[in-house]
Formats: C-alpha cells, sequence, structure tokens
C-alpha cells in the first residue's frame, strides 16, 4: 500500500503539491470513481494502470518497471555522458520517477539495437553479474573480410585483449557474409566485441545488439522506440 499524493509523485506526474492540486481537482479516478483524500492508500499492484487514472489516462506502471527499447546510433546510455541520452526518449515525467530508471549496461554512442532499462536494482544485477554469464548476441560490419580463423579463435577461450590479463571466455562467430558476423558473448568487458576484432586485425564500421539472454528484439521495434516488459517477459532473460 502507498499513499496516492507519494504514489503519484514517485511516479513522475510532480511535486507534492502538484499531485495534491491533481488530486483536490477531481483528475485522479479509481475504478471511475475521483478520489479527493491525498492521503488515501493504494495498493500498489502491477495492474495498477488498469484502474488509476489521471485525466482519464491510465497511470504509468508503478515500479519494479523493466522495458526495453530499440537504441538509435548517437544517443548515450550514461546519465552523466554529454549528447542525447536513452532517458530523453522516455515520457519526461519517467526521468523523475523514484527510484529512477537506469540502463543495464551499457551500448556505446556507435552502438545500436537492444537495451534494458529498469528500476529494479535486483533484475539489473542479476543481468550484469559475471557468475550468470547471460549470452549477448551482436551483428557487426567489418572493414575487412573475415579470414576463415575468427570462429576457432573465438571459440577457444584463449584470446587475450590489449591491456588485459585475463583471457576471454569462449565466444561463438556466425558468419554472416564477407564482412558480416553475428557474435555471442557472455561476458560484457569494456568495448569488448570491437576490440575482440581489432585482436584479428579486423575493424568494426557498425554494430548491433540483437538479444540479451532469451529476450530478442522485435522487427517490429523501431529506433528509438520502446516496450514495457511483464514480468515474465523480463525472466526470459535469463532462459538460455
Amino acid at each position: 500500500m502507498a499513499r496516492l499524493d507519494r504514489l503519484l509523485a514517485n511516479l513522475g506526474y510532480g511535486g507534492r503539491r502538484d499531485v495534491q492540486a491533481l488530486i483536490a481537482g477531481g483528475k485522479v479516478t479509481l475504478d471511475g470513481v475521483a478520489l479527493k483524500n491525498s492521503a488515501q492508500k493504494i495498493a500498489v499492484t502491477a495492474d495498477l494502470p488498469q484502474h488509476l487514472k489521471i485525466r482519464g489516462v491510465p497511470v504509468d506502471p508503478p515500479a519494479p518497471l523493466v522495458l526495453m527499447m530499440n537504441k538509435p546510433l548517437g544517443v548515450v546510455c550514461s546519465h552523466r555522458e554529454d549528447g542525447e541520452r536513452i532517458y530523453d526518449l522516455l515520457p519526461r515525467r519517467w526521468q523523475a520517477r523514484d527510484p529512477a530508471l537506469s540502463s543495464v549496461g551499457r551500448l556505446d554512442k556507435d552502438t545500436s539495437g537492444l537495451i534494458l532499462i529498469t528500476d529494479d536494482g535486483d533484475f539489473l544485477h542479476r543481468v550484469i553479474s559475471p557468475k550468470r554469464h547471460v549470452p549477448k548476441v551482436y551483428r557487426a560490419v567489418l572493414d575487412r573480410p573475415l579470414n576463415g580463423t575468427e570462429g576457432a579463435t573465438f571459440a577457444e577461450g584463449a584470446l587475450m585483449l590489449e591491456g588485459e590479463e585475463k583471457p576471454l571466455l569462449p565466444a561463438e562467430l556466425e558468419v554472416l557474409g564477407e564482412r558480416e558476423a553475428r557474435l555471442t558473448i557472455t561476458e560484457g568487458r569494456y568495448h569488448q566485441v570491437r576490440r575482440m576484432f581489432a585482436a584479428v586485425g579486423n575493424h568494426v564500421t557498425a554494430l548491433h545488439r540483437e538479444r540479451i539472454g532469451g529476450v530478442a528484439l522485435p522487427d517490429d521495434l523501431a529506433p528509438g522506440e520502446h516496450r514495457i516488459l511483464s514480468a515474465a517477459q523480463a525472466e526470459e532473460v535469463f532462459d538460455v
């Protein structure tokens, strides 16, 4: 249970006074009945948007929230980096949610594709935990033709990246074309895919993440768009 004005403030609908004004104005309804008491306790369940509305529009889903986004090129994942951020592509009020939304790992500015965003710290840490080895699948376009040895090198589990002292875990390479490949990794080292191809004498010119664990980027999710995942859909990340 949560106090109504605190709940709406945590969902980003404004400060406490703002949401109290909405309530006093009869703009907030529960199952069609206008609420007037800002201190009223509300059951916070996953189906809350089906019951609680503001000006006739369902409220945003409460925490825990997990969503997928098709990250476009040129957008950053950090709250602190300069430039357009993935959070700028979400509804503006979501930037005021408490707990705050964070990306589950990161994609660099020049990488597109699937990124998960959540306010659920436990879920985030389970996905990125080195102990989980959640596979991540990338499609890479390369500057030079593949020479045919990359698959065995990546699968061996002995490749050492420049500046590191621990070899990479085995990774799976699927050749898609002369200069295109799909790579599945189970780690999340800094710029790992780009550095792996650099280690075998090539250069990634385009990189797109297609899948995290059992969650794939849908074909109908355009760059910059997002989709909320149900609890069951989010857990499919671990179905590998």
